[in-house]
């Protein structure tokens, strides 16, 4: 199942005067941009780090770097995958560093970007299934940079082009990633003894 936002996505046209009204310092414009993406954001987090409470802070932290980073965003890109790139390389740099110490949100606007009943994180459910722990145990396997386009290919259903931009690389790049990131999988698979995963990462990474 793929976490895409084009379900739950405004239209350009609203979205676009959302984020002009943000950055002429319109809080509540802002705070709608984070109830559509906030749910896709957390999912990114989630499965590039695979620790629920790791996953919130990381996903307001990169809405928190957003909000901050918001003159510098370019119109002609799509700002999901603007908010994606944030949000994986904070992720990247967590699991580089293992410990990020985060930037203060004390003196900025009041968001509750955070839903208020955990049954609506799509993520709740599926944690307690043991083929979505045994293939988040082989995403771990990989380099930090290698499950970041894991997840933004296959979860997040983004194109070569939009990963490369992300993750600051080449196409080529990101091709040859994805390929060592399935067999890497594949070979920990194997030695795990976990079939049922190995299916999942070989033929279809979108089971989730």
């Amino acid at each position: 199942m793929s976490d895409t936002v084009a379900a739950d996505a405004p239209n350009l046209k609203l979205e676009s005067q959302w984020i002009a009204r943000a950055r002429q310092g319109d809080q509540t414009a802002f705070s709608q941009l984070v109830t559509v993406y906030q749910k896709p954001v957390f999912n990114v987090c989630y499965r590039m780090l695979g620790n629920r409470a790791d996953a919130e802070d990381a996903a307001q932290e990169a809405f928190i770097r957003a909000y901050l980073k918001l003159d510098t965003y370019n119109t002609d890109r799509k700002f999901s995958s603007w908010l994606f790139s944030i949000a994986s390389h904070h992720c990247i740099d967590r699991l580089r560093k293992q410990r990020m110490k985060l930037v203060s949100w004390d003196d900025l606007p009041p968001w509750n970007w955070i839903p208020a009943k955990k049954s609506e994180q799509p993520e709740a459910v599926m944690v307690e299934n043991e083929n979505t722990r045994e293939l988040h145990a082989l995403l771990n396997t990989l380099p930090p940079d290698y499950r970041a386009a894991v997840v933004l290919k296959y979860w997040h259903e983004m194109s070569y082009d939009e990963i490369a931009a992300s993750l600051d690389t080449t196409v080529s790049a990101i091709k040859s990633k994805l390929f060592r990131a399935r067999k890497m999988m594949a070979q920990a698979a194997k030695k795990k003894e976990a079939p049922s995963a190995a299916v999942g990462i070989t033929a279809p990474l979108t089971v989730l």
